[in-house]
């Protein structure tokens, strides 16, 4: 499979570079050339795969011979093995908990699939590679986890200061050895900035062999299609072939991932984007007019992003057809307001605990059902984290019933270790030459 540049439909590179490379030196974002329609066999036996089978699937027929199909086989057994259930709520209502992996998050699908990809094509004797990432959240914890341990390879995540969770930046900030954490004194928004410059930065290109472990890197989209298919193929066998999903959405790689998976022959009905008061892609669904603007706090925290990189692939994946983008998503945005009352209606309704961005999701999801009512349609809406990530967003009844896995306890013991630093270039930059 051939990649091209968002802002160079001429590029071709193929898989590894478009992996190691992470973005274009014209700062587009690598897109497949072809989008190939799996075969109607792969759909009328869908709710006969497993999670890892339907991965295997879809990442070879996405790939091709980039990677062998044994070797493909092996980095998605070994990458996919935690389970995403779709778990019934009321008739014809489901929340997909893709909370199950090492860190707790969905980043975990992309995370670990990415670092499998990047070990395989390293070769001996290479140099190393140093992987930056910026993170509002979830992202880091995932990546730190998938990467640990990975022979010839360096990890720098940068944050938020004091725009995570404790929980989250404990993940973040713990484990040493070929990982490790810059605190920036700004917003995501500024975090991503820096690494997106960095990757244009000639003497930092020269000097080090850098990739992005973000949703700019296309070896995290891929894998994210696959809990979209799985999602589907649960719900097949439960009689229900019409599905609408509600997907919370900050740098909107997930619900990209769904729209590639829809590009891709999966019968969805509609997407519903939820955000939080960052607002840039709801607001450019209703107006025309995309304007990014500063990213804002929120309890929904790994979606304060106030100019989503990824809806330039979502953009591309249309630019043929674009009125069915506005036809195929609706965006809707909620406050820390909405979000709190979600959590606990939810808690009230079904005895369940979601995590602040899933209960966007809820909500977005049920305001859309009652404006289309349809019996035959059911909707899934997108656990991303599991609720013990937040506890300073939890009260009363629902703080009480949130589990707490030996993971996370474990990781109180553990000591942080973080460099700060501020939003200027010029000092990221310079931390990276003095710590080569």
């Amino acid at each position: 499979m051939k990649f091209y540049s968002t802002n160079n439909p001429e590029l071709r590179v193929g898989f590894k570079e478009a992996v190691f490379n992470s973005m274009p030196q014209d700062k587009g974002l690598y897109m497949p050339v072809e989008i190939p329609r799996l075969p109607d066999g792969f759909f009328t036996n869908l709710d006969r795969y497993t999670l890892p089978e339907i991965a295997f699937h879809v990442a070879q027929n996405l790939l091709g011979e980039d990677i062998p199909g044994d070797d493909l086989k092996t980095i998605v057994q070994d990458a996919i093995n935690f389970y995403a259930p779709a778990v019934r709520l009321e008739d014809n209502v489901f929340v997909l908990e893709l909370f199950h992996g090492p860190s707790l998050a969905f980043k975990d699908f992309g995370a670990r699939f990415m670092s499998r990809v990047m070990s395989y094509f390293l070769q001996d004797g290479e140099k190393q590679l140093d992987v930056l990432v910026a993170t509002s959240g979830d992202t880091g914890g995932a990546v730190a986890l998938g990467f640990l341990g990975v022979p010839n390879t360096r990890v720098t995540i940068l944050y938020p200061k004091g725009k995570v969770s404790h929980i989250q930046e404990l993940q973040l900030t713990t484990n040493g050895q070929n990982i490790r954490a810059l605190e920036i004194d700004g917003t995501f928004d500024d975090c991503q900035a820096l690494v997106k410059q960095a990757f244009t930065d000639a003497e930092l290109n020269e000097r080090f062999r850098l990739t992005s472990a973000n949703s700019i890197n296309i070896a995290r989209l891929i894998p994210q299609t696959f809990y979209y298919f799985s999602a589907y193929a649960q719900l097949l066998k439960r009689g229900i072939s019409k599905v609408v999903f509600a997907v919370p959405s900050g740098n909107f790689g997930n619900i990209g991932a769904g729209l590639l998976a829809w590009k891709m022959g999966l019968p969805v009905e509609h997407f519903v984007a939820a955000t939080n008061a960052n607002d840039t892609v709801p607001a450019f669904l209703r107006t025309g007019v995309y304007e990014p603007k500063p990213s804002v706090a929120t309890l929904s925290n790994a979606m304060d992003v106030g100019n989503p990189s990824n809806w330039v692939r979502i953009q591309d994946l249309f630019k043929e057809s674009p009125s069915t983008l506005n036809e195929l998503i609706k965006g809707s945005t909620y406050t820390d307001e909405d979000t709190t009352e979600s959590i606990n209606d939810i808690f009230k309704q079904y005895n369940y605990v979601a995590c602040p961005h899933t209960a966007i999701a809820w909500k977005a999801l049920k305001e859309y059902q009652q404006e289309h009512i349809d019996a035959d349609t059911a909707g899934i809406f997108l656990s991303t984290a599991h609720p013990c990530k937040f506890p300073d967003v939890f009260d009363g009844d629902v703080a009480k019933a949130v589990t707490i896995p030996a993971e996370v306890e474990a990781l109180e013991t553990r000591k942080k270790q973080a460099v700060n630093l501020g939003t200027d270039f010029a000092g990221f930059k310079g931390y990276l030459l003095q710590n080569s």
